[in-house]
């Protein structure tokens, strides 16, 4: 909307400027072991930041005015849903490893691979007959 300076460049007002996300996941002065897949490290050192505000330093999950609209919403049905499944099956791999957790480069980040677990439910078969 008007000429600003951004990490030490000239940007003229109209220009459009498209950011790296993939990089800045990716940078190793931003995260410590970027590569690996560890979630939690955004319990420890992001645990006061509010995810559904104006912080930029949780932009891999969507920030600003462009963040999801429907968060509110997802962050409840997703606690939900993940005490459900947690509480109603046994998880495991095939081989007992753990879960590969590479990712595609993309748009989006997915997984290279499908998810491929074993779902064992923990109670008994008559008990789902009822439900």
């Amino acid at each position: 909307m008007e000429n600003c300076t951004v990490g030490g460049y000239h940007v003229a007002s109209g220009t459009r400027l498209l950011t790296n996300l993939s990089k800045l996941q990716r940078d190793p002065s931003l995260y410590a072991n970027p590569l690996e897949f560890c979630p939690e490290r955004f319990l420890t050192t992001h645990k006061e930041v509010d995810v559904k505000g104006q912080h930029f330093e949780l932009i891999p999950f969507g920030a600003g005015r462009r963040m999801c609209p429907g968060i509110s919403f997802g962050l409840q049905a997703m606690q939900l849903t993940l005490a459900t499944l947690l509480h109603g099956f046994d998880i495991a791999t095939n081989d007992g490893g753990p879960v590969d957790m590479v990712e595609q480069i993309g748009f989006t980040n997915i997984r290279a691979s499908p998810l491929q677990v074993i779902l064992t439910p923990r109670l008994s078969s008559h008990i789902y007959h009822q439900i």
